[in-house]
């Protein structure tokens, strides 16, 4: 690989993140509504010029790959140290995509070791490159590890050490609606349901428990189960879902973060 080809998967990973923050409704999170309401637009103002942030340390983790050659430890040392210094630059332009610099970092690696692989075996590389542990890395638990010990749940890097099954589950659930002619805007939605309806997410779990994070799943489930939002049952069951989650100030922002890593792997095969 070259430097512009290292470009060029840091802006794939950085237009996905951008593209998952454009899309709409989406049930609990930012999107283009909040540009109507004047303080809702500055946060959704903020989360674009920090995913924009993110270029610049996603071409340096796909060059540190590049140099690299294979998963080992000094890889994930370096990715780790390329991160916390992205993480500060993102804090700069407004903060935001912590999870989704994770993933993304991860992603643009791997397929950065191999620029023919696909998408299993793009997740099998980053698999092996989370298997590995930073000793860099800060010793104080952070809140999204100390909710996962809490409950018992995979977490973060936990869905990157199973190679990123939701990542892998939404870029199925983007061809499938695309097949069964529904809209990109729609594909798009039915893939972060897909992972809203399984993934046990620690940002839910932080702000609503168990029992919210079960009411989420089942919601999003019921869009799916209805025929997607490409129905009428299925825009309905969304339009209610959504008004809950927005009225409860519930947020299901790991879900956000992978359907981001799912279209940057959708996209590969156009660069």
């Amino acid at each position: 690989m070259t430097r512009r080809e290292d470009d060029a998967l840091a802006l794939a990973a950085v237009t996905a993140l951008t593209g998952q923050l454009a899309l709409a409704p989406k049930p609990g999170l930012p999107d283009p509504r909040d540009l109507d309401t004047r303080s809702r637009r500055r946060e959704h103002d903020r989360l674009r010029w920090s995913a924009r942030a993110l270029g610049p340390g996603l071409a340096a983790m796909a060059a540190s790959a590049r140099r690299t050659g294979t998963p080992t430890p000094v890889l994930r040392a370096e990715l780790g140290a390329i991160g916390r210094c992205t993480e500060h630059s993102v804090g700069l332009a407004g903060g935001g995509h912590k999870g989704a610099l994770w993933a993304l970092g991860l992603l643009v690696a791997a397929a950065a070791l191999d620029p023919r692989a696909r998408v299993r075996e793009i997740a099998a590389t980053a698999r092996r490159i989370a298997a590995f542990n930073d000793k860099g890395a800060p010793k104080r638990p952070s809140r999204g590890s100390t909710i996962s010990a809490k409950y018992g749940v995979p977490g973060a890097r936990g869905e990157a050490r199973a190679g990123f099954p939701h990542v892998r589950r939404a870029v199925e659930a983007l061809a499938t609606a695309r097949r069964a002619g529904a809209t990109e805007n729609e594909a798009r939605l039915d893939a972060l349901l897909t992972v809203m309806s399984t993934l046990q997410d620690t940002e839910l779990l932080h702000t609503a428990g168990p029992p919210g994070l079960r009411q989420v799943q089942a919601g999003a489930r019921k869009v799916l189960e209805v025929g997607g939002t490409a129905t009428a049952a299925g825009a309905e069951a969304l339009r209610t879902l959504d008004a809950d989650l927005h009225e409860k100030g519930w947020s299901p922002r790991g879900s956000a973060g992978l359907l981001a890593g799912a279209l940057f792997l959708d996209a590969l095969p156009s660069l």
